[in-house]
């Protein structure tokens, strides 16, 4: 099931020829921040993946599935995006209704008290596993909450058995002030976060792998996804969808539009949508440069967003994400009062109309001179997901790559820490 990428409208605001040229030196350009040691292995990845390890979390899925009635797992950006739009990408927003394995709930992902004292309330007359995601243990939000949960789990069950139900996804070497040394101390099982792997581009590592896995998802069809999509968009060609896509947003970029808007019709992608915001934010946005990147979910955004898209300020194009099937089609009854009108749909698929209201929504914007591309998936399953992953992480890298930044680097998120921490009274930190 390939993925189909389409420019729409976007031609015509590209050069005549694409070039190629700059797509080749992008891809040097890779391999040059590669053997600087840059954190490339997401690359290699869905190849080199470590097939003992990769055991050992199926393992721990399946104990996790019979051991717990919910599963947090504590984790903020690239620690907890990615498994949480893979399972809504797998099972949709509902996918905690399901009865046959664990509720899966987020955490450490913000510093809302409420948010962490109703989840705990929650979990007071249940059984819970959790899995903290960090690779130094030192980030707050999850540092935080990691503490607050390992509390709760031995109040509940005792040091001893808390100890089964604590799985730590982690840096490979323990150092001391470290998870990975706490939890070799403890004796908690714990997975690798891969050092050649950004937290923005790991969802294929231990770190997405194992919170999938224990929603249900099959996580060896999804690397199967990644390895296909890898082997795919190995080549600098312009058949590649990889370097179309990049040379795309480096034309538009150029050409005045300052925002990427993300847009589908189907709600499973909403989360999807949350972690390319990350994905391209966190590499692009730097040295006064990059896209912003948004999301919406329409049609729900087009009673709210609508009417600035279609004539607002034109800084924007927008990037379709689209699963043309769905999992369960509903078709439309017939109502014999026809009191809305809508008799004229009776006996189509809902998927039809939703179908319609895309393309009538994306004809609309390019009347209203709006840059549409299009990125679509035959269904949401596993191997859709990895090839739809190592896309979007390819034609990333090329797209910093173009721009003339490093896009595998963040150093502008440690300020807010600095100011923070010099607030909070850390010691060593002053204004």
């Amino acid at each position: 099931m390939p993925l189909r990428f389409d420019l729409q409208n976007a031609h015509q605001f590209l050069p005549p020829v694409a070039d190629l040229e700059c797509a080749r030196a992008a891809f040097l350009r890779l391999k040059e921040y590669e053997a600087a040691g840059e954190p490339l292995g997401w690359s290699t990845l869905p190849k080199d993946y470590d097939k003992e390890e990769f055991d050992r979390i199926l393992k721990a899925a399946k104990r996790i599935r019979t051991s717990c009635d919910v599963f947090v797992v504590i984790g903020i950006g690239g620690s907890y995006l990615g498994a949480r739009a893979a399972i809504e990408f797998l099972f949709g927003q509902n996918y905690n209704h399901r009865k046959d394995v664990p509720e899966v709930y987020f955490s450490g992902n913000s510093l809302d008290a409420d948010a962490i004292s109703d989840l705990l309330q929650y979990c007071k007359n249940k059984d819970v596993c959790i899995n903290v995601i960090s690779k130094s243990g030192t980030t707050t939000e999850p540092a935080v909450a990691f503490r607050i949960w390992r509390a709760f789990l031995e109040e509940k069950y005792g040091k001893e058995k808390a100890r089964e139900r604590i799985f730590v996804t982690t840096d490979k070497n323990p150092r001391p002030g470290t998870l990975k040394e706490l939890s070799d101390r403890e004796g908690y099982e714990s997975f690798v976060v891969p050092g050649d792997v950004g937290g923005r581009y790991s969802v294929l590592t231990a770190v997405g792998l194992l919170p999938i896995a224990v929603a249900g998802g099959n996580i060896t069809q999804m690397m199967q996804g990644a390895s296909i999509a890898r082997k795919e968009y190995a080549e600098c060609v312009l058949e590649n969808p990889c370097v179309q896509y990049a040379l795309a947003r480096k034309a538009l970029y150029e050409g005045g539009k300052s925002i990427e808007l993300f847009a589908s019709f189907c709600t499973r992608l909403q989360y999807f949508g949350e972690w390319l915001k990350q994905l391209f934010g966190e590499s692009e946005g730097k040295d006064g440069k990059g896209l912003f990147p948004a999301s919406v979910i329409y049609s729900t955004d087009l009673h709210s967003m609508g009417q600035y898209v279609q004539e607002g300020q034109r800084i924007f194009f927008e990037t379709f994400i689209d699963i043309e099937e769905p999992n369960v089609p509903i078709r439309i009854p017939h109502d014999a009062s026809d009191v809305d009108g809508l008799n004229f749909l009776a006996g189509k698929e809902l998927d039809e109309v939703n179908d319609k209201a895309e393309q009538g929504t994306i004809d609309a914007h390019v009347e209203g001179n709006v840059p549409v591309i299009k990125v679509a998936l035959e269904r949401a399953d596993e191997e859709s997901f990895g090839r739809l992953v190592y896309f979007f992480e390819l034609s990333c890298a090329l797209s910093g790559c173009l721009i003339g930044i490093n896009p595998f680097n963040q150093p502008g998120v440690e300020l807010y820490k600095r100011n923070m921490f010099c607030l909070l009274g850390k010691p060593g930190y002053t204004k």
